[in-house]
């Protein structure tokens, strides 16, 4: 297998990344509900190709990361979260989350933001693993804050100074 090649998303991505993100769909990392049809576009009023970075693999789309502003305050405008990271199953292990979360911190080092932040399950080892590897610390946690699957999950706060 090839490294990833990580580009920003276009408007013809649309399709790839919504399949993608309906594949990967788990509690792991989901909060929200199972995508049914008729599915939503991916693209939205609030995220569009512009807040998105993707992984391919062999010309496949395999991977994406979104990254966002956490609040509209301008006097919050120094900092990025990322606000979605996905992989898909056949390319794990493969180096595309890592790859993206590191092309997502020159991104937003690009934008002039000073600190980027997220936010992830805390049954979610792959990821919290991932994230405290490329530099990112616990700053908080929301305990219980989700029910999913019958058992209550920590919302964890990560961040780091960019």
């Amino acid at each position: 297998m090839s490294e990833p090649y990580i580009r920003r998303a276009t408007l013809d991505d649309e399709d790839a990344l919504g399949r993608l993100d309906r594949a990967a769909w788990s509690t792991l990392h989901a909060v929200g509900p199972r995508p049914q049809p008729p599915y939503k576009p991916f693209y939205d009023e609030r995220f569009g190709p512009r807040d998105h970075l993707l992984a391919e693999l062999d010309g496949v789309v395999v991977g994406y990361i979104r990254l966002g502003f956490p609040t509209s305050l301008a006097c919050n405008a120094h900092v990025r979260q990322i606000q979605g990271l996905v992989v898909a199953e056949e390319a794990r292990g493969a180096g595309v989350g890592r790859a993206l979360l590191r092309a997502v911190q020159d991104e937003a080092r690009r934008q002039g933001a000073r600190r980027i932040a997220l936010r992830v399950l805390s049954h979610n080892t792959p990821a919290r693993g991932l994230y405290e590897s490329e530099g990112f610390v616990v700053e908080g946690v929301l305990p219980g804050e989700f029910l999913l699957d019958g058992a209550y999950v920590d919302d964890v706060l990560m961040g780091r100074s960019l």
